[in-house]
């Protein structure tokens, strides 16, 4: 697809970065960035996310080593972390209701905070990219929540969605290709059919996606990438910790 302008240059751009210059963010460039994510949609304006920029390298060692040792978060100028964040929301409404009268704790109300966060991020990652930083998201955050919720002191009704990294690229990474858009965009109706068979067809694309990446030491496609991840059980104390820490109650 031809980009029409240069936003959406921009955006068919993206890559993920994992490895940076040792370059700081500047504190302006943090808070235009965080700035821009604030103006996402946000579901009747509840604004239910925090984000925490993390820069202190022996608090990113420790968070490092519980996203499951991932060197990046360590060598980033900064590290956010985006966070599903009910807990600001119950306390400024408390004076204005009984407490058994708030519906907070619903299973909806926890989609809306994970979308509000996806949202706002995903306008961060925007405009750090404008400002010729890179990303990279982490959803290591979630490997060992609670422990990772302590290190940042997460209150009742706030939970990890994910991790950002961000800082100047030292790296050029090749475009990975994404599924044909005939097998992500359906008109009037979901197209069954045509989904799967597009995305069978993406199949070939990926392996010579992998080939170009490995060096040809690898032609894995990505339904055979999908169905080992999907044959490991992957952060089974999700719902166990969300529901200690006050959410999907309901």
């Amino acid at each position: 697809m031809k980009p029409f302008n240069d936003t959406l240059e921009l955006l068919m751009r993206h890559r993920s970065i994992r490895r940076f210059a040792d370059t700081p963010v500047t504190e302006e460039q943090l808070e235009a960035i965080v700035g821009a994510a604030q103006m996402a949609s946000t579901s009747s304006n509840v604004q239910a996310y925090s984000v925490i920029a993390v820069t202190d390298p022996g608090r990113k060692e420790r968070l490092a080593a519980l996203a499951g040792n991932q060197a990046y978060i360590r060598e980033c100028p900064v590290f956010l972390v985006w966070c599903a964040d009910l807990y600001r929301l119950r306390e400024v409404t408390s004076a204005h209701m009984a407490p058994e009268a708030s519906h907070i704790d619903t299973t909806e109300n926890l989609i809306v905070a994970t979308v509000d966060a996806a949202l706002a991020a995903q306008n961060a990652a925007v405009a750090a990219e404008s400002l010729g930083l890179g990303i990279v998201y982490i959803g290591g955050v979630r490997n060992d929540i609670a422990a990772f919720s302590e290190a940042l002191e997460l209150p009742e009704l706030v939970y990890p969605v994910f991790g950002m990294c961000v800082g100047t690229p030292a790296q050029e990474p090749v475009l990975r290709p994404r599924l044909p858009l005939q097998s992500v965009l359906h008109r009037e109706r979901y197209s069954a059919q045509e989904t799967v068979e597009r995305a069978a067809a993406y199949d070939e694309t990926t392996r010579a996606y992998m080939r170009e990446r490995s060096g040809g030491t690898s032609d894995t496609p990505w339904s055979v990438t999908m169905a080992h991840r999907l044959a490991q059980p992957a952060r089974m104390q999700m719902k166990e910790f969300l529901q200690s820490k006050g959410f999907m109650k309901r």
